[in-house]
């Protein structure tokens, strides 16, 4: 039986660094703007984005890219340390019943939104079963939530239809924000947010879909977070104009799409922060053969993982930044196992042998795949190429980047090019990518064995979870379920004046980890 308890600990503010005296040119992230503020919450964090904000209702919302919109104006049920560790905020304790399908948290009694309405179990309630119901891409993280309801005013109570091992790592994200019952509905709800988070959207400075401005919440519960006066969040739709910006010392921080350019960023005295949060590789979406019959037999999606030169792809296409791996787990999940990693080398002439087995000689067998240009020219040159040496012919379809995810989604191809997450724990990895339900299992794939591990990994005790996800890696290894070909380091820059944390398991930072460095 799994049984969590935190208690709240009272947080010990930072101690006040003196801001240092910068010169500067005007437009530049220093001169006692951006990255220049104290702890205590002085100065200007000026950040760079990658996508505009699509919405601030939180039944709605996306995280990753969108996270820290939300985390500026709303707070979670719960937070994540760096390295993933939950730890209590709004929700001081909690604990499970003995077959973890009821969950019951008590919530601080001390906190307000934005527009004057208190927070309390009823209102965490409705925000969780909006979430479940709502259309956000992470809705299925509450599949399992049968209901929710409050006690009393600072007790609440969660329901699971079954078992759900992420659900307190789920709370920390989207799934556990907390946005202000008054607003829910309302005409303005996707622009005007309205939480008891840290910072107060300044919509008379902000420009929807360029630059977002965010001023310090004076009665927020926890000041000792707040470490910036203002944040200013600018959005770049592509890798040089992040460049750009860093090489003006426009922003104190931002994300690097493109590993190439950390020696430029470097160069601009930027620090090129990296953690490995995706795989990159093929997805072999049709393994019941359904459009694409070959891929029903193994030995193909086998030969498809013993045809790719995995360092030499991390090399031309990564830039040598990460890791190869032929799993998609992560190293942070107790599935993984670094054996895993090395399980298919390049080995042209056995690929051959698989497919000569499986009936396919040369030329016999062609995969229709998406391109998109979010991926280069030179990544879908050499998977060709490598395809093309062991015989299976690639048929390339452009389709439009709007469309692009969707039509993977949709089933409309067998295979094709990916970086998907590389998710932390092994329950999470199961409901993005291996469940029937599974969104990244477009062709609903079901396979007995998985199902049984799943089981175990849902409703077993710690270790028999563990060796469960272990065991459930290797087997979606050795059935080429996909073709990892490594895992790309991802970059977050900062600059002298900043300092942060990258966090376990999603593309940002989370806010309360930026710093200004004295």
């Amino acid at each position: 039986m799994f049984n969590f308890r935190k208690r709240w600990a009272t947080a010990i503010a930072a101690t006040a660094i003196a801001a240092a005296a910068l010169s500067g040119c005007a437009g530049t992230a220093s001169g006692g703007t951006a990255g220049s503020g104290a702890a205590s919450g002085d100065g200007t964090l000026t950040i760079g984005t990658i996508v505009a904000s699509t919405t601030f209702a939180a039944n709605k919302s996306a995280w990753a890219n969108e996270s820290p919109y939300l985390q500026a104006v709303y707070d979670t049920l719960l937070h994540a340390d760096p390295d993933g560790t939950v730890q209590p905020w709004l929700a001081t304790e909690w604990s499970y019943n003995d077959d973890n399908t009821v969950l019951t948290m008590t919530l601080r009694d001390d906190v307000e939104f934005t527009d004057g309405t208190k927070f309390d179990a009823s209102v965490a309630a409705q925000n969780l079963l909006r979430f479940r119901d709502g259309t956000s891409p992470q809705k299925a993280y509450l599949a399992t939530l049968a209901d929710a309801k409050a006690i009393d005013a600072t007790t609440l109570e969660l329901t699971l239809s079954a078992p759900n091992p992420s659900l307190l790592s789920f709370l920390t994200q989207n799934p556990g924000l907390q946005q202000s019952p008054a607003t829910f509905g309302a005409a303005d709800e996707q622009t005007n947010p309205v939480g008891t988070g840290p910072y107060v959207l300044d919509k008379g400075a902000t420009v929807v879909g360029s630059t977002y401005v965010f001023t310090k919440n004076p009665d927020y519960f926890a000041p000792e977070q707040q470490h910036y006066a203002k944040l200013v969040m600018n959005v770049y739709s592509t890798p040089t104009a992040i460049l750009n910006a860093i090489k003006g010392g426009q922003i104190n921080g931002a994300p690097l799409t493109d590993n190439s350019m950390i020696s430029q960023i470097e160069a601009a005295k930027y620090t090129a922060n990296g953690q490995q949060l995706n795989f990159f590789g093929l997805l072999l979406f049709d393994r019941d053969g359904a459009i694409a019959p070959e891929l029903a037999d193994v030995r193909v999606r086998q030969a498809i993982n013993y045809a790719f030169d995995r360092d030499a792809m991390l090399e031309a296409v990564g830039q040598g930044y990460g890791d190869v791996t032929s799993s998609i787990f992560s190293p942070d999940s107790s599935g993984y196992d670094a054996d895993a990693d090395q399980y298919y080398t390049y080995d042209p002439d056995k690929a051959k042998d698989l497919l000569a087995e499986a009936g396919y000689g040369d030329g016999d067998i062609t995969l229709t795949m998406p391109t998109s240009s979010g991926f280069t020219p030179a990544t879908y040159a050499l998977t060709k190429q490598y395809l093309g040496d062991i015989g299976i012919k690639v048929e390339e379809v452009n389709v439009a980047p709007t469309s692009f995810l969707a039509d993977l989604l949709a089933a409309k191809y067998a295979s094709t090019v990916m970086q998907l997450k590389a998710a932390p724990s092994s329950w999470e990895t199961l409901t993005l990518d291996l469940l029937p339900t599974a969104g990244w299992n477009p062709f609903h794939t079901e396979d007995p064995k998985v199902s049984e591990l799943a089981a175990t990994i849902q409703s077993g005790s710690e270790d028999e979870a563990a060796k469960a996800a272990q065991e459930l890696n290797q087997y979606i290894v050795e059935q080429a379920w996909f073709a990892p070909l490594y895992r790309p380091q991802q970059t977050y820059a900062t600059d002298a004046n900043t300092s942060v944390q990258t966090q376990t398991g999603n593309a940002y930072p989370y806010l309360w980890n930026f710093v200004p460095k004295g």
